[in-house]
């Protein structure tokens, strides 16, 4: 069993500590639902003034994404491509930092304490397989140090995906 520290350091000691516990919890577990589970409660330990972190996951048949393992409440189960903060990062593959997601054109509301937001897609071979997403109640939380980061714990991810979701 993997010992699951307390956060207390710096973002980047609590970020190193949550990539360490992320490759050490994931590694060689083939279950993709029990992996992104204690991924998204690693880093809900790992991050402050955070109020939902979680992963939606690409449903290639309705061209949507689909909530997956999250902390928080309860959340939207569908987000189509193209749509919102996720549906957006989604079919641009690229990560999205939104200081104020009131100001995003067509943000989708899924908590109104929501305030800023970070989602990173998640690609393997080439092929789109959902994103992780995750919201802070205050304006400006995610920086360059918060993508970094987040991109190696969802690189780190990855790496024990199957080829496909579905």
């Amino acid at each position: 069993m993997i010992e699951i520290q307390k956060m207390t350091g710096t973002k980047e000691k609590n970020y190193a500590l949550a990539f360490k516990q992320v490759q050490a919890m994931i590694a060689g577990e083939p279950n993709l639902i029990a992996n992104l589970s204690n991924v998204s409660s690693i880093l809900n330990q790992a991050l402050s003034d955070i109020n939902w972190v979680g992963f939606y996951l690409l449903e290639k048949e309705t061209n949507q994404l689909v909530l997956g393992p999250f902390q928080g409440l309860p959340a939207c189960i569908r987000i189509p491509l193209g749509k919102g903060v996720c549906g957006s990062a989604a079919s641009e593959e690229k990560t999205y930092i939104v200081e104020n997601v009131h100001d995003f054109p067509g943000h989708i509301a899924c908590d109104a304490a929501s305030n800023s937001e970070i989602v990173l897609p998640i690609v393997k071979n080439e092929q789109l397989l959902g994103v992780l997403d995750i919201d802070s109640p205050l304006f400006n939380r995610f920086d360059k140090v918060d993508q970094m980061w987040l991109e190696k714990i969802r690189d780190a991810i990855t790496l024990e995906l199957p080829n496909e979701i579905n």
